[in-house]
């Protein structure tokens, strides 16, 4: 492993052995490919100390519902499993990660954390590392970028203006973080008798146990974990990767369907760079479609990182774009809008657009939507919307609630692009102003647009829905 990866954030100072290491997962929900799991085994072996994962399960985790619990808990279910059989002990607390931890502390003589982006994420963490230092305990903390394939502080020290300014720094550091090659044994494998609330052998009734907003169903197309992860990665090589190019026309079903599963760290996006490269050396994967996937996982995804790791103002309307994007808002404002829709009226698909209401439902029924068509659906709710902000707040509200991928950086960073972040000032229009303009004659001029209408509209079916 990089040794780049870690951050020290506490040294050990006193002698006394204690009971064993504590690795928190939270961001990083798998066991292949976890550098901060791997970093945990080799300080619990540096200790000859057991393994303990713990987990904290909060009811209130933001925006988040009973489609995401059902989606994660079914990674975490596997995770527990294998952990298990590699005699790792798991435990899970019903509680705020960063409370549910603190009972452990005391007897743990490192603690490992994945690094977390966002806001929230960052202030558990945060949290913790205060609780230890306010209490004097002596243990050792590490934190681990594992879910980048650059580290987020090791790529750029700022928020980067766009691609363009990213993608020579990662593209001079990536190949030295091709740094992991399997897991070490554990040495200790004492099976401890921690505390836990873990009930996963059962998800169903532990989704009971938790205080959710029930009203978004699971997904009837998606299941998590690593498993389903490394299927649909095989169904892409097999039966889209040479397709790649064509993946922006949502008539087709070319993008490989990994957000998902990125977004809760079920994979890694280093295991499916590694694999793209192993694909790339058999010859079942051309140079063209190569480069553009990695654009997409490398240099795009790491910019949506980067972009919530050093604004923390990134969900805040006011501040997560640039300021030619607020003027130009400013100077729109008061545009006559042709159609101004509802909250209810989108979120049930009643435009007069056929295409933003498919959009909408495959949203809705499935909890996933073409890439392109999140943001033709994003442009219609700015412009069908009376104000600007008010488009912003629905479009974030719609995006947290139904997409499985939702509240991750590549949405705060795709909704903000929407609005001129990481994108450049366009020929001024009406109510758009100078921001990228989309509209459905595009869509029918570039794909087999009702093809897309007609393939929702039997996954809506196959949902169930009336």
């Amino acid at each position: 492993m990089n040794k780049k990866r870690i951050i020290n954030v506490n040294e050990k100072k006193s002698n006394n052995r204690k009971n064993y290491v504590i690795y928190w997962m939270q961001q990083s929900q798998r066991v292949h490919y976890n550098h901060a799991l791997e970093h945990a085994i080799q300080l619990a072996n540096q200790f000859d100390l057991p393994l303990v994962v713990y987990f904290g399960l909060t009811s209130d985790y933001p925006d988040a519902n009973m489609r995401h619990y059902q989606f994660m808990l079914e990674g975490l279910k596997e995770v527990r499993d294998i952990l298990k059989k590699f005699h790792i002990s798991f435990v899970l607390k019903l509680k705020s990660p960063d409370q549910g931890i603190l009972s452990y502390l005391g007897n743990a003589e490192a603690l490992v954390m994945d690094q977390g982006y966002l806001n929230h994420q960052k202030k558990w963490r945060q949290n913790v590392i205060d609780y230890v230092e306010k209490n004097g305990l002596d243990i050792h903390i590490d934190v681990v970028d594992t879910d980048l394939i650059v580290p987020v502080h090791i790529v750029s020290n700022k928020a980067e203006y766009g691609a363009y300014t990213l993608r020579p720094k990662i593209k001079k550091l990536y190949l030295e973080f091709r740094d992991f090659t399997k897991m070490s044994t554990i040495k200790n494998q004492t099976q401890l008798e921690l505390e836990s609330d873990d009930d996963l052998s059962n998800i169903d009734n532990l989704i009971k146990k938790l205080d959710l907003d029930y009203g978004v169903l699971p997904s009837a197309f998606y299941k998590g974990g690593y498993i389903e992860a490394s299927k649909m990665f095989f169904n892409f090589i097999q039966n889209k990767v040479n397709h790649y190019l064509e993946s922006n026309d949502p008539s087709n079903d070319y993008t490989s369907k990994l957000s998902m599963y990125l977004h809760f760290g079920q994979i890694s996006a280093l295991e499916i760079l590694d694999r793209m490269f192993l694909e790339l050396d058999r010859g079942n994967v051309d140079g063209q479609a190569f480069d553009a996937f990695i654009e997409q996982l490398l240099v795009r995804r790491e910019l949506a990182f980067n972009y919530v790791f050093y604004n923390p103002g990134y969900n805040q309307f006011d501040q997560m774009t640039e300021p030619w994007a607020y003027y130009t808002m400013k100077e729109h404002v008061n545009d006559k809008r042709e159609y101004i829709y509802d909250l209810k009226t989108l979120e049930s698909a009643q435009t007069h657009d056929a295409y933003f209401n498919a959009a909408m439902d495959e949203m809705v029924y499935t909890g996933y939507m073409h890439n392109y068509m999140r943001m033709y659906w994003a442009k219609k709710i700015i412009e069908w919307t009376s104000d600007f902000k008010s488009a912003y707040d629905t479009i974030i509200y719609l995006n947290n609630k139904y997409f499985i991928d939702g509240r991750d950086p590549n949405s705060y960073a795709g909704v903000a692009w929407c609005f001129g972040k990481h994108d450049r000032a366009w020929t001024e229009r009406h109510i758009f102003g100078k921001l990228r303009y989309m509209n459905d004659k595009g869509l029918k001029r570039k794909f087999n647009i009702e093809k897309y209408v007609e393939d929702v509209n039997e996954k809506k079916e196959l949902s169930g829905a009336k």
